[in-house]
């Protein structure tokens, strides 16, 4: 009798995965994790997966049984859908590490309700992505289901578990919100944040329009508590709306490092703060103006300035004052409430904190808006820190109704593989096929329940195109992460994902004949965008690069030039195409580096709830790729830097840029390691002002490895045996 999903117990493949860290003559024994795979497959989802006798029969069987919805499929003929399967069954897709597989059929694998038996193997995922996000469009489905089932295209995790399913959680990824100074948009906010955690994605909310604690309040003999209560709510909100209790409500918030409660809100994540101010699960954010960079190197005070008397002042929230424009204003102004404050106190306050707990997130504001090619102002950023675009404040009025309607985002998002992608026989083909997939998203994304999310949406049609799978790449080709070579190629390819989302959303345009809303506002609409690609060609110059895009067709100055043409005349569907978000589990589902950022171990050890440990090998490791193989946790960080701001130049909206800092630095590492090797304050100053002057817009998260240093099992391994 074969034992179900609920109860299996005699299982081989977790220990012998666990055995490829265990070394054999100094070797890692990485056949162990292709024999792991092998009894996955034996002992868990051949056995357990429902059999059917026919496509058709599988498809009666799920739609009867609501777990897909009927109306995607009844867009196409069973002929096609079966010819469909045909051709990704054609392909032999096999899972190269049973970390792949686990993951896959642990977490997005459709299962029956009673969580006994699989209903999907990889392939029907797929097909129900491509016929989903084709939305009856048959050569579009084809096209969709190549791009998935070679890995080259990987919808974010909303869209691709949820795709198709009658019983899910929106297909976007995640959502901002802007709070205003006043108690409507403050119970507004509220509401929106229970409602979209309920239904997925992490929130974004920026309180930096709030006043201050002790700030006046009009009519009233008290004064404002600040922001610090507000992120209570805001922490209760998300703990409460949690999808049913399927997953922890997640939210970021942020305030402007010129806010006068700025101290306050960062000793809420410290961890010896009074539980009354404390917040345990809300991620912190800082929006930090260039100002405050000027400040702090010049060893000078700052002055806080109160969103209140701001506000009143200049007649707009604090959010879209340009605090570095007006800063002398600001000070010499008697009208604006203000203190004052050590900027470099504040840096090291800063840095201390994201010592101790990864926090704040830093998004450079003014970077952001300098190089924003859309009329208006970003304020904020979301959960991960890629999403920049511009907001609009709402008004409420006392009745909880829209006065103004504004403009709050939602985003979602997809992943180029770039491993896979560099063999497609038609790149600029697969990055439109992957716009389209993403535009279907956007126009079926429909949240009634938060009005300006909503409006955003309608409006502005944004998506987010990334990356994953860098590190992967470079190993697989020898070059090491943060050579010239290394930061030739990124150049490259983030150029031709910017090119050819451009012309897709331009193709859109011309169909539709529609652009994003105030489209003739932006940079795009005059051509000065466009200049710099038409000024300076961006090609592959080494033999070794040439030679990685050998076959790709590369825009000219002339190619560009059309293209601005073009687009002046259609326009652009989409306000927003590219992001760069962190992606974790979807990557191991790919068998690829996540994101653009550096591996922390040959062989990747990840605790798995009730299981234990799983190990998984670097991609394509190998003697030949393992010295490519540097740890970040070994790596000068702005070599790390220096990739992602190669790749910023081309990306519209940010990108995930985790800083990897070991408590004990190795030495050589960083020049200025003169005295001790222990981690310090000031070399998180140092690299945050070395991202600023290289024009990165945003800094994620600070991950310090605080081991004793004993990589212990295969990570010390000088060979493989494959």
């Amino acid at each position: 009798m074969n034992l179900s999903l609920k109860d299996l117990t005699d299982v081989t493949y977790f220990e012998l995965n666990n055995e490829i860290n265990r070394p054999v003559n100094d070797q890692i024994p990485l056949y162990k994790d292709k024999e792991a795979l092998d009894a996955f497959f034996k002992e868990n989802v051949e056995p357990n997966t429902k059999k059917f006798s026919s496509i058709e029969e599988k498809l009666t069987f799920l739609t009867k049984h609501d777990y897909l919805e009927e109306e995607f499929l009844s867009l196409y003929s069973l002929e096609f859908i079966e010819s469909l399967y045909a051709y990704l069954a054609s392909q032999s897709f096999t899972f190269k590490s049973f970390m792949a597989a686990y993951k896959f059929y642990s977490q997005y694998a459709l299962k029956t309700n009673d969580g006994t038996q699989y209903l999907e193997r990889y392939e029907d995922r797929v097909a129900f992505n491509a016929l989903y996000f084709a939305n009856g469009n048959e050569e579009l489905a084809m096209s969709l289901a190549d791009e998935m089932i070679h890995q080259r295209y990987q919808p974010a995790t909303p869209s691709f578990l949820n795709a198709g399913r009658k019983r899910r959680g929106e297909l976007v990824s995640c959502f901002l919100v802007q709070v205003t100074d006043d108690m409507n948009s403050i119970g507004r906010s509220i509401n929106s944040a229970l409602q979209l955690s309920r239904i997925g994605g992490g929130v974004g909310i920026t309180l930096s329009n709030l006043r201050e604690a002790g700030a006046p309040i009009k009519g009233f003999e008290g004064a404002a508590s600040g922001v610090v209560p507000v992120m209570k709510l805001f922490e209760d909100s998300f703990s409460y709306s949690n999808q049913l209790g399927q997953r922890q409500g997640a939210g970021v918030v942020y305030l402007n490092v010129f806010h006068p409660d700025i101290e306050m809100f960062l000793s809420t994540k410290k961890e010896n703060a009074d539980e009354k101010i404390r917040v345990k699960t809300l991620s912190l954010g800082l929006l930090v103006p260039d100002k405050f960079y000027e400040l702090a190197r010049n060893n000078e005070d700052m002055y806080l300035f109160s969103p209140y008397s701001v506000e009143k002042e200049y007649g707009v929230p604090f959010s879209y004052i340009d605090i570095t424009e007006e800063y002398d204003n600001l000070v010499a102004n008697p009208r604006i409430r203000k203190q004052k404050i050590d900027a470099r106190y504040l840096e090291n306050e800063i840095s201390k904190l994201q010592q101790e707990s990864g926090y704040p997130y830093i998004i450079n504001i003014d970077t952001a808006n300098r190089a924003n090619p859309i009329d208006g102002k970003i304020i904020m950023s979301n959960l991960c820190s890629e999403i920049l675009q511009v907001q609009k404040p709402s008004v409420i009025n006392d009745r909880q109704e829209y006065d103004v309607l504004g403009t709050d985002i939602s985003c979602n998002l997809g992943s180029t593989n770039i491993v896979n992608l560099m063999d497609s026989p038609d790149f600029g083909k697969s990055v439109k096929t992957m716009t389209r997939a993403l535009t279907y998203i956007t126009d079926a994304s429909d949240i009634e329940v938060v009005p300006s999310i909503q409006n955003g949406n309608r409006l502005n049609h944004t998506i987010g195109l990334g990356a994953m799978g860098l590190h992967t790449y470079f190993a697989k080709n020898q070059m090491e992460y943060g050579s010239e070579e290394s930061l030739e190629f990124t150049d490259v390819y983030f150029m031709l994902l910017n090119y050819w989302t451009l012309v897709e959303s331009n193709n859109i345009a011309k169909e539709r004949n529609e652009s994003f809303d105030n489209f003739e506002n932006s940079k795009y609409a005059t051509g000065e965008y466009f200049d710099t690609y038409i000024k300076d060609e961006i090609k592959p110059s080494s033999n070794k690069v040439k030679e990685l895009f050998d076959g790709i067709f590369i825009p000219t100055a002339k190619d560009w030039e059309e293209l601005k043409q073009s687009i002046k005349q259609y326009g652009l569907y989409h306000q927003n195409r590219l992001a760069v978000a962190p992606n974790g589990s979807i990557s191991y589902i790919n068998d690829t580096s996540a994101s653009i950022h550096p591996i922390t171990r040959l062989i990747e050890e990840r605790q798995e709830k009730k299981i234990g440990k799983i190990y998984y090998p670097a991609p394509f490791l190998s003697n030949d790729t393992m010295p490519y193989y540097t740890s970040a946790y070994d790596m000068d960080m702005r070599k790390v830097i220096d990739v992602y701001a190669t790749a910023q130049k081309h990306i519209d909206q940010g990108m995930s840029l985790t800083l990897f800092m070991r408590s004990d630095i190795p030495e050589g590492l960083y020049e200025w390691k003169t005295k001790t090797t222990k981690q310090t304050t000031r070399d998180l100053n140092i690299l945050r002002h070395y991202a600023f002057h290289k024009g990165v817009k945003s800094i994620y998260y600070i991950r310090t490895y605080t081991d004793d240093d004993e990589e212990i099992g295969s990570n010390q391994c000088e060979s493989c045996v494959i």
